[in-house]
């Protein structure tokens, strides 16, 4: 795509034939090429949240005959129940309320920050506040698996972990378990 886009989330060729309301799930595919196999909202990777869905991030454009795949988002069954078709009022718009888009701006790490201690996501700006409350990105799960993350990344940095057994077996473990780690979801700041 354009080298203009700023966001966390740079998007590859929609798919080859044309979206239509009915045929939107199609694109998932792409989408999971797109956003690393990932939720569009809270980064988990389906391999710990269930298969990913299909969202509309504007719900206003998905009656249209024709969808665009930039409206497009995979998303988990958690966040895509909890966004459902909302989408900000008026009064909500003018307050700074909305969904961060991760293909046009920075979110994590800009916006969306996680507290070292709970693990639970704060956000700095009236968006990402409500983009946290509504895609329901504090839900216990999601916390808990960023507090694993932790643990488990702590464990792998802090030297070597002794296995017992044959030299493979142990080298295959560490192998599998550092990948198990590098699908959770990924590491975010801690706020400024």
């Amino acid at each position: 795509m354009s080298s203009l886009n700023k966001g966390r989330i740079v998007r590859g060729s929609p798919p080859s034939k044309q979206l239509k309301r009915h045929t939107c799930k199609n694109a998932l595919p792409e989408l999971l090429r797109d956003f690393g196999d990932r939720c569009a909202y809270s980064m988990q990777h389906w391999q710990h949240g269930g298969l990913l869905e299909v969202d509309h991030f504007d719900p206003r454009l998905k009656k249209a005959y024709i969808q665009d795949y930039e409206n497009l988002f995979p998303a988990s069954r958690h966040c895509n129940g909890k966004k459902s078709n909302h989408w900000p009022t008026s009064t909500e718009l003018a307050s700074g309320c909305r969904f961060l888009n991760p293909c046009k701006e920075i979110d994590y790490g800009s916006q969306i920050f996680e507290d070292p201690i709970t693990h639970e996501l704060i956000g700095t700006t009236p968006a990402a506040k409500w983009h946290i409350r509504m895609c329901g990105l504090n839900a216990q799960h999601l916390v808990q698996e960023r507090a694993k993350r932790t643990k488990h990344w702590n464990k792998l940095r802090t030297g070597p972990i002794s296995i017992e057994g044959d030299p493979q077996s142990a080298a295959e473990f560490a192998k599998g378990y550092r990948e198990l780690v590098e699908t959770m979801i990924p590491e975010i700041p801690s706020p400024p």
